[in-house]
C-alpha cells in the first residue's frame, strides 16, 4: 500500500484532534469536532478548510488562450486579468474529465485548479491535446490553498490585511495580497454556498497564515473544518462532486451544468459535437433532488426506483441536511420522472423507501 499524501499543514491537525482519511490518497482531516459544527459554523459563522490537496497547473506562453479554448466547455472570451471562470473538460463523447476552475493572471498567463483525484489525469491530458507553442506545467507542489467560507468570512480574513476584499467580486481575484506578511492570490468563488475567500499561497507559508486566520476568527466564532462539513454544505448548495455528479460517463448537461457549456462560441472544443446531438435531442437523464417521505438515507449509488418497480437510475449524493433536518439526495434519473413532485422509490438494502422530487438547490442564502 502506498504511503498517503500529507499536506504542510498536517502536523498541525493533532492540535485540533482531528480525525483524518484517505481521500484520494491524501491523509486529510474529515473532521475536527463533529461535522454537524462545523457546517453550521459555516452557515452562522465562518469555517476555516485546509484545501491544499487541489492541484495547480500553470498554462502560459504563446497560444495557451487558443489553446484552453479549444478544450473547454466555456468561453476564454469572458476572461480578463482578475477575473476566474468555471469550466469543464469534455471526451469525444461528452463525458466530463473533470471539472475546474481558471484564474487568468496576465494575457496568456493562467492558472488553472484541477481536483486532486485528477491532477495528474488531467495535466496529461492537457499534454496529450496541446501544440508545442503551449507551456504546461504542474505547480501543485508548490501551492497551499486555504478556504474561509462563511458570512463573517471578509471580517475575519479583513483584519489580516490592508487590501480591500469588498473589492473582490464573485468569481473575481486579487493577486499580490499580503495576508499577514505573506503574499497570497485570494479569490471569491466558494464551494459551500456561502460568501468566502479561497487563499493561495507557497506552501512552505501555509501553516503560519493558517494560525494567523484561526487567530483573526476567534472572536467571530471562526473553526477549523474537514472534508464531511465540506461535502454536506457544498451538497446543499447543488455543487457537483467529481466521481458523483460527473465524471467520465456522465455530460455536464445531464448534471445541470450547461450554464458552463458555450456551444455557440466560435472556436470548436473537444467533446462540442456530442454535446450538440445530446441537446438537439434531448439528454435522456437529468441529475434531479429528492427529499424523503418514508424513514431512510438515500446514499451514494443506492438504486432508485419508479413505482412499477423499474430502476431508472441511482443516487449520486445524499445525506440528512444539517441545514434543513431532512434526508435529502441527488439523483441522477431518466429525464420524464424528474419533474417536481415525482414519487420515486430508493433501495435501501432490502427495502423500497418513497421519496419525491424536490427543487434544488437545498439550501440557497438569503
Amino acid at each position: 500500500m502506498s504511503k498517503l499524501k500529507r499536506t504542510t499543514l498536517y502536523p498541525l491537525y493533532t492540535e485540533w484532534g482531528a480525525k483524518t482519511v484517505n481521500f484520494g490518497g491524501w491523509e486529510l482531516p474529515v473532521q475536527f469536532t463533529s461535522i454537524k459544527e462545523e457546517h453550521r459554523a459555516v452557515r452562522e459563522r465562518a469555517g476555516l478548510f485546509d484545501v491544499s490537496h487541489m492541484g495547480e497547473a500553470e498554462v502560459k506562453g504563446r497560444g495557451a488562450f487558443e489553446f484552453l479554448q479549444s478544450v473547454i466547455t466555456n468561453d476564454m472570451t469572458k476572461l480578463e486579468s482578475g477575473k476566474a471562470l468555471y469550466t469543464l473538460l469534455c471526451n469525444e463523447k461528452g463525458g466530463t474529465v473533470d471539472d475546474l476552475l481558471i484564474y487568468q493572471l496576465a494575457e496568456n498567463d493562467y492558472l488553472l485548479v484541477l481536483n486532486a483525484a485528477n491532477t495528474e489525469k488531467d495535466i496529461n491530458w492537457f499534454k496529450q491535446h496541446a501544440g508545442e507553442s503551449e507551456i504546461i506545467n504542474d505547480v501543485s507542489s508548490s501551492f497551499a490553498q486555504l478556504a474561509v467560507q462563511g458570512p463573517k468570512a471578509e471580517q475575519i480574513v479583513q483584519r489580516l490585511t490592508n487590501e480591500d476584499l469588498a473589492q473582490i467580486g464573485f468569481f473575481r481575484f486579487h493577486n499580490n495580497v499580503d495576508l499577514n506578511g505573506i503574499n497570497a492570490l485570494v479569490s471569491r468563488t466558494g464551494y459551500t454556498g456561502e460568501d468566502g475567500f479561497e487563499i493561495y499561497c507557497s506552501a512552505e507559508k501555509a501553516p503560519s497564515l493558517w494560525k494567523a486566520i484561526l487567530n483573526a476568527g476567534e472572536p467571530h466564532g471562526l473553526i477549523p473544518c474537514g472534508l464531511g462539513a465540506r461535502d454536506t454544505l457544498r451538497f446543499e448548495a447543488r455543487l457537483p462532486l467529481y466521481s458523483q455528479e460527473i465524471d467520465e460517463t456522465i455530460s455536464p448537461l445531464e448534471a445541470g451544468l450547461g450554464f458552463a457549456v458555450k456551444l455557440q462560441k466560435n472556436s470548436d472544443f473537444i467533446g462540442k459535437e456530442a454535446l450538440k446531438k445530446e441537446k438537439e435531442s434531448g439528454v435522456k437523464r437529468k441529475l434531479a433532488g429528492i427529499e424523503m417521505v418514508e424513514k431512510g438515507i438515500p446514499r451514494t449509488g443506492y438504486e432508485v426506483l419508479n413505482k412499477n418497480g423499474m430502476t431508472i437510475g441511482y443516487v449520486t449524493s445524499g445525506t440528512q441536511s444539517p441545514t434543513l433536518d431532512k434526508n435529502v439526495g441527488l439523483v441522477l434519473i431518466e429525464t420524464p420522472y424528474a419533474e417536481l413532485d415525482t414519487e420515486l422509490y430508493i433501495k435501501i438494502r432490502n427495502k423500497t423507501v418513497k421519496a419525491v422530487v424536490v427543487p434544488v438547490p437545498f439550501y440557497k442564502k438569503a
